[in-house]
């Protein structure tokens, strides 16, 4: 009689959480779809981390940033930097942060 029980308790907890999966699968195809239509519209979906300001992708020295709207502050993702440092050989950036003149 217990196996009875216990596997319609097992069958409640797989029905459980495979709903919960496909929520969670539903919320993740919405936020992809949201960013996608934002990127088609020019629009990001990230916010500065200073104030909270939406972040508009502008190209720099043919380096994509992220200037936020509202503060002004920029934003560099992973490699950008290097990328900027790379373009700009004799600049106040690369004596500041170890240009070829530092060693």
């Amino acid at each position: 009689m217990s196996d009875i029980f216990d596997e319609r308790r097992k069958g409640l907890e797989e029905e459980y959480f495979h709903r919960k999966n496909q929520e969670a699968i539903e919320k993740l195809r919405e936020k992809i779809t949201v960013a996608a239509e934002a990127k088609a519209a020019g629009i990001s979906t990230m916010r500065c981390p200073r104030c909270t300001g939406n972040l508009q992708a502008s190209t720099f020295e043919q380096v994509e940033i992220d200037t936020c709207d509202k503060c002004g502050g920029i934003w560099l993702d992973s490699g950008e930097f290097e990328q900027l440092l790379k373009r700009e050989s004799s600049g106040w950036i690369s004596r500041l942060f170890g240009g070829s003149d530092r060693r």
